[in-house]
């Protein structure tokens, strides 16, 4: 899935001199903080962090209360959504005018009718709401279908996807994935064909099956060398 990356910082995190004694713990608190919220300083969505470093000489801050600074270098895990990027999810609900969408477990995303391609038709199937294809029956999306669809914009403050199933390669993951091993067979399966050497059957030799590339390439020798003799 797109929208997710790895990315390096160098921080500085600010600790009330109570805290002097438990430095680690009051680093971890602070990065704890940042979890599964909009960091512009990352430009992301933070749902994981490791510290590499953490230097020990701590810097004082002046003023009335005196916070030190202490320098780390952290690597973030971020989800950073961004225009026609491609993410995954599970259907949570499903209308005829949108398509409800939970992604990583703590973002929501919504899929407006305007935004789904004309090839899905809602329709009630089995007394549930469905978006069906036009063009394959089993390409079907419900609710606890995991789809792929596109995004279109991302709210940070909230953590709202806006998304899209206007694109060809999206829609109900199981389908594509399925869909595209049986096409990758069948280009592999061509290859073969195209390059297997052509095996040439000449009719007063057959006895009991076709002859071997070996055998036809003997005949065509002793022919050229019986050719030869008699222009000699």
């Amino acid at each position: 899935m797109e929208g997710l990356k790895v990315s390096k910082a160098n921080l500085t995190v600010y600790i009330h001199p109570s805290k002097s004694n438990q430095v680690s713990q009051a680093v971890l608190r602070e990065l704890s903080s940042l979890l599964f919220t909009f960091s512009e300083i990352v430009d992301g969505v933070v749902l994981a962090y490791d510290v590499n470093s953490l230097d020990t000489c701590a810097k004082i801050l002046p003023g009335v209360h005196p916070y030190f600074g202490v320098k780390l270098k952290v690597n973030f895990l971020l989800f950073s959504p961004k225009p026609n990027t491609l993410l995954e999810g599970k259907v949570v609900k499903l209308t005829q005018e949108s398509i409800h969408v939970v992604v990583l477990g703590f973002s929501a995303a919504v899929i407006a009718e305007k935004d789904i391609r004309e090839e899905f038709v809602w329709k009630m199937k089995k007394g549930q709401e469905v978006y069906a294809s036009r063009s394959n029956k089993r390409h079907v999306i419900k609710v606890g279908t995991m789809i792929r669809f596109s995004v279109k914009s991302f709210d940070e403050e909230i953590l709202h996807v806006y998304g899209s199933l206007i694109p060809e390669h999206t829609g109900s993951i199981y389908w594509l994935d399925k869909n595209l091993e049986v096409v990758s067979h069948a280009d592999r399966s061509e290859k073969k064909k195209r390059i297997q050497p052509e095996r040439i059957v000449l009719e007063q030799d057959v006895v009991d099956g076709e002859l071997s590339t070996l055998d036809i390439a003997q005949k065509k020798t002793s022919a050229k060398r019986q050719k030869h003799s008699e222009d000699s």
